[in-house]
Formats: structure tokens, C-alpha cells, sequence
């Protein structure tokens, strides 16, 4: 049965265009990787020898063979971009942050069924392992309803950082944007939207301009309390998936191997890839029958090429994607709100 496969171009070839993009895109038979843009160093056709590198933005969205433009240039980019995109008939793929604002973000859905193409936000952190263990536990009713949700995604940059986008004031910058926005689309596909939230950022690196500690306090029906945090001064990592339930506990630290494999150039097809190590257990304890019960539960492998597939599914079978225009809004009106002094 003949594919009809979907032309792809991607608009950056930096480090999430190499890792996150390209090597889904090249090994799935449903797409053809067609071209990149490389303003100036030209590293694309070492990895993919028949590629296009184009050296502008404009001139692979005049390419008439693309179909599908993965928009994954700076942050506070994304929605001129995008807009570009569609404007010149491309379905899009947009990274997160999907834009600073959600009238931004309504600009974009709102263009997109003007114009008859796909906007698409780009959430891989669906698929990551550790998450899905996390949701089979809640899936399994062992701990009962839930009722207090930690989610931390911490590292240790003390120096500023040579990326000026994500560096500089600017729109959708800081690590709230970067980081807490994988977070909070994990919450909301799991709890949908919060009553109400409350953010808090902050600025500890000595001249860094954005924040590089934040925290989301968001509460749910049936009394669920979630916390999100995210940093770029933790020394010692906490456990990312802390759940306590009316009848246990689950706790797991951030153990997906996806970006680190991709990164040492292991290939998304390959039989090991997205198995978390063997001691990269989480830990569920529950009460049956009065009994304490204790399992390590080894995850099921990430797969983010699960995001490539839904891609295609939505663009040319229709059939609903993932991650909705309304968990958009949602996600970007905490983003946005003022934090707390």
C-alpha cells in the first residue's frame, strides 16, 4: 500500500531541531525530511546527505513541496513564524512554548482554519516514561483518589546560559516558560483545567534577567492539590513525581532517557531506545486489606515518535490530536498571569 507521505521542513537545525525533530521525521516512512534552514554553519547534510539547506526562513516556506513546517526557532519567535507558515499554506508543528500569550495563541488557531491547515502544538513530554508511570498509577486505583501532586524538572546552571533567547526579557522567556510548561500540559491531559492556580517566580543567578526558580500551586475538583516546580539551581535532584493518595504513595525520580540517547546519536527505531535503566524504578506503596504493599514499577518505554504518528494521523486522517486548542488556553493563562511578589 502506497503512503502518501507528509513533505516536511524544519525551521531551525540547532540542538532541538537535531534531537527532537530531524531523526523522528527520517525514520518514520509516513514523512519525508525535505529541508532545514542553517543561517550560516551548514551541519544538516553531514547527518542527512540529500537534504536542503536552506539559508532563510522565507525561502523554505517558498518551497512548494512542503507541506508540514516544524516551527522551532527561539521562543518569543514561534508565533510570527507560525503565522508565516500557514500564511503560505504550511500545516505546522509549533514547539513549547506554543506562544507568550493566549490571544496570540487564538491568532494562530484562528488562522490556521481560516487559511484550511493544522496548528499543532509540539508536547513530546507526553510520551516520556517516567510520566507514563505515573498515569498508569493513577490508572490503576491502588492509592485511592488523589489528593497532593509534586512535579519538579530541576537542574544546575549557575552561569548564564549562551542561548540569548532564553537569557534575555523577552516574550514566553524564563524557566517557567521553558521548563514549567512541559509540566503543566502533563497536569492539565491528566486533571484537565485547575479551579484556580497561583505562580511564583523568581531570580537568584547573579544577572540573569529572567527567572530561574518558578512554582505553580493549582487545585482541582474533588479537593486534588497540585505543585509544580521547576529550577535551575538544584544541586541534588528531588524525586520529579511525588503522588500521595487516600490510600498510598507512588514517588519517581525523572528518569525518561529519550534526550540523552538521542543526543549520543541513538536512533529512535533502534530496539533500546526510550528503555529507562533497570534501576530506574518508581515506588508505589498502598494499603489492601489492611496490609502495606510495596512495588517497583519499571515504566513502559518513552516513545515520542507516538507524537510524529498523531501528526500524521490529525493531517491526513483527521482523526483528533492529542493535545487540544482549549489545554492550550488553559496552559497559557497561568503562564501569563502575574506572579505572586
Amino acid at each position: 500500500m502506497t503512503v502518501n507521505k507528509i513533505v516536511t521542513g524544519v525551521l531551525s537545525y540547532g540542538m532541538s531541531g537535531r534531537v527532537f525533530h530531524t531523526p523522528f521525521i527520517a525514520n518514520n516512512d509516513r514523512f519525508e525530511l525535505r529541508a532545514v534552514v542553517e543561517r550560516s554553519t551548514k551541519n544538516a547534510h553531514v547527518d542527512y546527505p540529500s537534504i536542503i539547506s536552506y539559508d532563510r526562513v522565507d525561502d523554505l516556506l517558498a518551497d512548494k513541496e512542503i507541506e508540514l513546517v516544524i516551527v522551532n526557532t527561539p521562543n518569543d519567535t514561534h508565533v510570527a513564524f507560525a503565522k508565516q507558515a500557514l500564511l503560505a499554506g504550511k500545516h505546522v508543528l509549533i514547539e513549547k512554548p506554543f506562544a507568550p500569550t493566549v490571544a496570540e495563541a487564538k491568532e494562530l488557531f484562528d488562522l490556521g482554519r481560516k487559511v484550511g491547515k493544522f496548528v499543532l502544538p509540539y508536547h513530546n513530554r507526553r510520551f516520556d516514561s517516567d510520566f507514563n508511570s505515573l498515569k498508569s498509577v493513577l490508572e490503576s486505583n491502588k492509592l485511592g483518589g488523589p489528593v497532593e501532586l509534586h512535579l519538579r524538572f530541576d537542574r544546575y546552571r549557575a552561569e548564564i546560559g549562551q542561548k540569548v533567547f532564553k537569557e534575555t526579557k523577552r516574550p514566553a522567556a524564563g524557566i517557567l516558560f521553558d521548563l514549567g510548561s512541559h509540566l503543566l500540559d502533563q497536569v492539565i491531559s491528566l486533571f484537565g483545567k485547575p479551579i484556580s492556580a497561583v505562580k511564583r517566580t523568581s531570580i537568584h543567578r547573579k544577572d540573569s534577567e529572567v527567572d530561574d526558580f518558578a512554582t505553580l500551586l493549582l487545585t482541582f475538583d474533588q479537593g486534588l492539590t497540585v505543585f509544580i516546580t521547576v529550577s535551575m539551581l538544584v544541586l541534588e535532584s528531588q524525586y520529579s513525581f511525588l503522588l500521595h493518595g487516600t490510600n498510598g504513595t507512588f514517588v519517581k525520580n525523572r528518569t525518561d532517557v529519550q534526550e540523552n540517547q538521542l543526543l549520543a546519536g541513538v536512533s529512535p527505531i533502534d530496539d533500546h531506545y526510550g528503555e529507562e535503566n533497570d534501576d530506574a524504578l518508581g515506588l508505589l506503596t498502598y494499603l489492601e486489606h489492611d496490609n502495606l504493599i510495596s512495588e517497583h514499577i519499571k515504566a513502559l518505554k518513552g516513545d515520542y515518535m507516538q507524537l510524529f504518528d498523531a501528526v500524521y494521523d490529525q493531517i491526513r486522517n483527521h482523526k483528533a490530536y492529542f493535545v487540544t486548542e482549549e489545554q492550550i488556553y488553559w496552559q497559557l493563562e497561568i503562564l501569563e498571569q502575574p506572579s505572586l511578589c
